[in-house]
């Protein structure tokens, strides 16, 4: 005779339903880095005829004496803010990049006066390059 208790509940093995979804997830991890996704623009065409051109920059460099030096040529310190605007009034590019180099036991607000000139020229690029 066969002997079925109605309050017996069936148990559920989940092992290799966890088992399946590991080995899915380790195959989408090492597959998914390599998924490119492409997507087709039209470019517009550009000018052939138009290059562009390198501005020079201009090199600023304030010596450990606290003489200013505008690409070589020497200027006073004292009336640096003046005589800097109209010499970038007449002889240079707006739009070049401006690197200023220091000494480095110079006053952080000598270097910063300079900046200020540079800004108040009207050059927007400045870099204050260091010593790597």
């Amino acid at each position: 005779m066969n002997v079925f208790e109605w309050d017996e509940s069936p148990e559920l093995n989940i092992t290799p339903l966890v088992d399946v979804m590991l080995v899915l997830l380790a195959i989408l991890m090492v597959i998914a880095p390599n998924i490119v996704y492409e997507e087709l623009i039209n470019l517009p065409q550009g000018s052939a005829q138009k290059q562009l051109e390198k501005k020079p920059p201009v090199h600023i460099m304030i010596t450990k004496e606290g003489d200013v030096l505008v690409n070589k040529e020497k200027y006073d310190r004292v009336g640096f803010i003046d005589n800097f605007y109209r010499y970038a009034q007449n002889n240079l590019d707006k739009k070049s990049t401006v690197m200023i180099s220091a000494d480095r036991s110079l006053d952080y607000g000598m270097v910063m006066a300079i900046l200020a000139a540079v800004k108040q020229a009207g050059f927007s690029e400045v870099s204050l390059a260091t010593d790597s």
